[in-house]
């Protein structure tokens, strides 16, 4: 296969959870069939009652866990996310876009709408025309339409998924 892709893909129409679990099981098949995969799945922290439920980005490579919650937010919101840990995290995976095929970037959300958090590795993965995999939810897709238009939407199934990185290699 050729490595170049230059393919984006957002996966819509399922919660969180459920898209990480299958961004999580597409890295596990293709790392197995040979592609070299790079990316952060995010994993939540599991505590009741709080507006935002990540907890972490986990590198898929060297399973680093970048923490992107704060205890306690900021004055004037209710939002726990931590933006330099993704932004951490963003640094790590800019050094990994080039020597990929596929990146799987756990979502693109308010920090990325807003400039920061993940932004420079979606920036590194469309500007090396790497196949490019994520998920956004209705609040930024105006943000997202902005970064990637023309994306392909993908229904949040393995099929679906399988059958956009298929047909993005090959073109």
């Amino acid at each position: 296969m050729d490595a170049r892709c230059s393919e984006i893909a957002v996966v819509r129409g399922a919660d969180s959870a459920t898209v990480q679990a299958l961004f999580r099981d597409a890295v596990v098949h293709w790392r197995a069939s040979g592609l070299k995969v790079v990316g952060l799945i995010e994993e939540t922290h599991g505590l009741p009652g709080r507006v935002c439920s990540a907890g972490v980005l986990r590198d898929i490579i060297s399973g680093t866990r970048f923490p992107i919650y704060l205890d306690t937010p900021p004055l004037g919101t209710s939002c726990h996310i931590d933006g330099a840990g993704a932004s951490r995290a963003s640094i790590s995976m800019i050094e990994q876009v080039p020597a990929s095929d596929i990146v799987v970037l756990s979502k693109f959300g308010k920090l990325e709408a807003g400039g920061s958090g993940l932004i420079g590795a979606f920036e590194a993965a469309k500007s090396t025309g790497k196949c490019l995999l994520t998920t956004v939810s209705d609040k930024h897709k105006e943000a997202w339409e902005a970064f990637a238009p023309g994306a392909a939407v993908l229904q949040a199934t393995v099929s679906a998924i399988e059958a956009w990185l298929d047909g993005a290699r090959r073109s």
